[in-house]
């Protein structure tokens, strides 16, 4: 089934997280009308090639041009409107960078993924209901009380004014008849009196309870807000924090605004209540009166809730972001545009419209020696109003940028961090007046701290910074963090690491990758101890292993190079990545010759990739070989399964064998990579005279050959082929098989083992 379908059959927790992906720069109609066709392309393979991004951008807009028509076929005139309106945005937000559209659908994607396994692992095991859950549950039974709450409230102050009103009347219709001349008898008029008299003190009775029950409301108003605002919210912002480093996507924003909502909602009509006994006392009060004694009270404090309710509704629901790069959230590079949208979590129709957001960098922040400062170019005010999609109180900054402001002199060494280090505030301001009150309510929201760059090359030392603090603070305004950074615990910061993998590919890090790493950041003493520390300095400054660079910068390096040539091998678990050479031979020690498994490179930065295989020398003793790491530049050239099929060890004067038949454990190499192979095809002969119209060249390929001394030369060089080893070894030992090989190898049996040895150290 198509992923799209699988989808729309989630429960409306999943497809709010869906709602989540897609915005106006990438509507969810194109995702809709397009599903088919867009789950057909290979996007991450796009993103990565201009040219192709090229194609496919006008691929997709001849897309749309086909569904245009099948609308005017239907004379849908609304549909065909929306579909060239969304052509026209596409138009003017991609047609000179279609990579940053195919980014966008990668990720999307990607991110659809994750919300389906997370349903399907959910139902797995329906037998356990997470403490989420739990919470959310009785959050929404406070809420369903408060609402019950209101409307008996409401009933009752009805049922208080209809009582009232029958008392008014009564009492109007007894000084009536006293003053008639044919009244009642005294008796009667007694009678009367009586129950006017209880008529009255059942009133009062009323009165006290409905003052009572509406003190009572607002006590379990202030409870459920303070939940909300002390525990939900932080909460949420916290996820959301995780999710901006690569954590779990961060949802529930929809149920944060329908608790926010309704709240607002109760509290509007407890003041409409309040106002009714208003007038119920205008009408008739007495000594004593429970209106007259706690109206003022109830009304202030209804509207201070009100007030601290709506003064905590806004917030910023995506952080800010380049288009550019959409998995690097809060890294910002001057010049080029950042978007960043801000939500107010009570929907009411009446704020349609009403509230005008201004954003403002580094507002209040105190001026500091050394630091720079930077001026917001662009449209920095927007007024908020409800999104089609979802009906929220929304606003999104699409066109912002931050430019640098000139200072007299040179910076350098002024300031006590680098650039990367500095972190900056990004507020929203607004306000809103309550007509009914004539309140102004000052509103404030802040992004997470954001770092500003200047160049490109200073992402990856940008990016660590934005882990590093999303990791240990939930703090928005400490700005001065890494003028003394805390350190992290290994359990932390694997945590994150592994995140970086996840969120860029299908895959994070297991247990033994983890160990690999937690070595070499803790060393072997530390024994993987979750609580062991590790400083800033050790993660992004000081080199890794007296390497010439820093871990983090080795790590981004390996997640450059999978995201560019390695993904499907990395996404299938072809890839071992992360091991130390003395795990890779503990592994490969009693594996049969030729099995081989693939690492990362620990002495390349920008990132590489190697293979190592084990033979067996004469004595049965395990020999272990690494070829030099592959880098993007040949991965360019050749892709990595290529690489492996073609691969050759040669000798002088020895036909040139490829060593590589398993991949660790024991899969055969050609099972394991055989679906990357490159599909033959049919190709005209290059000198047939026949035909003088088939021109051409004779076809090469590249293939990579390691050449090493004859000595070194085990059974995986003899020749013959993987096939007939295999079969000539069910019969015949390994030893015998290199004994008899070595000896064809060096000369057809004319030379013995003990020449050969003479040989090598003449050599």
């Amino acid at each position: 089934m198509a992923q799209w379908c699988q989808l729309q059959m989630l429960d409306c927790k999943y497809l709010e997280q869906v709602d989540q992906l897609y915005d106006d720069s990438f509507p969810m109609d194109i995702r809709q009308y397009l599903s088919r066709w867009i789950e057909s392309i290979d996007w991450d393979t796009v993103a990565f090639q201009d040219s192709l991004a090229t194609v496919r951008f006008h691929d997709l807009l001849a897309q749309l041009d086909d569904q245009h028509s099948r609308f005017a076929l239907e004379n849908n005139f609304l549909l065909q409107h929306n579909i060239r309106k969304i052509k026209r945005n596409l138009q003017d937000r991609f047609q000179e960078d279609p990579v940053s559209m195919a980014m966008i659908i990668s990720r999307n994607l990607k991110e659809e993924q994750k919300i389906l396994a997370t349903a399907k692992s959910i139902e797995e095991g329906e037998g356990t209901v997470s403490a989420m859950v739990v919470e959310k549950q009785k959050l929404d039974n406070k809420v369903k009380e408060l609402r019950e709450r209101v409307q008996v409230a409401d009933q009752n102050i009805k049922n208080l004014e209809d009582l009232q009103d029958e008392y008014d009347f009564k009492v109007n219709t007894l000084k009536n008849r006293e003053n008639e001349m044919n009244g009642m008898t005294p008796k009667e008029l007694e009678k009367e009196k009586l129950m006017v008299g209880r008529m009255c003190f059942d009133l009062k009775a009323k009165r006290q309870d409905v003052v009572i029950q509406l003190t009572d409301l607002l006590s379990v108003t202030q409870a459920l807000l303070s939940d909300l605002i002390s525990e939900e919210l932080p909460e949420w912002k916290q996820r959301q924090q995780i999710a901006c480093i690569g954590g779990p996507p961060n949802a529930c924003v929809d149920q944060l605004q329908n608790w926010f909502t309704a709240v607002a909602e109760s509290l509007q009509q407890v003041r409409q209540h309040l106002k009714k006994l208003q007038e119920l006392e205008q009408k008739f009060t007495y000594d004593s009166d429970p209106i007259t004694q706690k109206k003022a009270y109830l009304e202030a404090r209804a509207l201070e809730l009100l007030k601290n309710l709506l003064s905590n509704s806004l917030v910023v629901e995506r952080q800010p972001c380049m288009p550019t790069h959409p998995q690097r959230p809060l890294v910002l590079k001057t010049g080029v545009q950042f978007t960043v949208k801000l939500r107010f979590l009570v929907k009411l129709q009446e704020f349609n419209y009403q509230l005008k957001v201004k954003a403002v960098f580094d507002k209040d922040v105190t001026e500091k020696k050394g630091f720079r400062k930077f001026n917001i170019l662009g449209t920095n005010t927007k007024v908020m109003n409800m999104e089609e999609s979802n009906g929220s109180l929304a606003a999104e900054f699409r066109h912002l940028q931050l430019k640098e402001q000139k200072v007299a002199g040179n910076r350098t060494n002024e300031g006590p961090l680098i650039v990367t280090e500095e972190l900056h505030s990004l507020s929203f301001e607004s306000e809103l007046q309550l007509n009914q009150s004539g309140l102004d309510i000052k509103l404030e929201a802040m992004s997470l701290p954001v770092v500003v760059i200047s160049n490109v090359c200073q992402l990856p030392s940008g990016w660590a910074s934005i882990l590093w603090y999303n990791m240990l603070t939930t703090e928005p305004k400490n700005l001065k963090f890494f003028l003394s950074p805390p350190t992290a615990k290994w359990s932390q910061l694997s945590e994150v690491l592994s995140w970086q993998f996840s969120s860029v590919t299908k895959r994070g890090l297991n247990e033994e990758q983890l160990n690999m790493l937690a070595d070499k950041l803790l060393g072997a003493k530390a024994q993987r101890n979750p609580e062991g520390q590790i400083p800033w300095t050790k993660f992004c400054k000081q080199s890794a292993n007296e390497k010439a660079f820093p871990f983090w910068l080795w790590i981004e390096g390996i997640l450059d190079v999978i995201k560019r040539h390695l993904l499907s091998l990395w996404n299938d678990g072809s890839i071992m990545g992360f091991i130390s050479k003395e795990r890779e031979k503990a592994l490969l020690t009693d594996k049969c010759p030729g099995t081989f498994l693939l690492r990362f490179s620990e002495s390349s930065r920008e990132g590489a990739i190697t293979f190592t295989w084990i033979e067996h020398d004469v004595f049965d003793k395990p020999v272990f070989h690494s070829v030099e790491p592959y880098t993007k530049k040949e991965l360019s050239a050749v892709s990595l399964p290529d690489i492996i099929r073609t691969y050759k060890v040669m000798a002088a004067e020895n036909i040139p064998e490829n060593p590589l038949r398993f991949l660790y454990p024991d899969i055969p190499k050609d099972k394991a990579f055989g679906k990357y192979y490159p599909k033959l095809t049919e190709t005209p002969e290059p000198m047939d005279v026949e035909n003088p119209e088939r021109t051409g060249y004779m076809k090469t390929e590249l293939i990579s050959v390691s050449e090493v001394h004859p000595s070194r030369l085990q059974d995986n060089m003899m020749p013959m082929s993987p096939d007939d080893y295999k079969a000539l070894s069910k019969y015949v030992s390994p030893r015998d098989i290199d004994a008899v090989a070595n000896n064809l190898i060096t000369g057809f049996g004319e030379f013995d083992i003990q020449m050969s040895a003479e040989f090598e150290e003449q050599n």
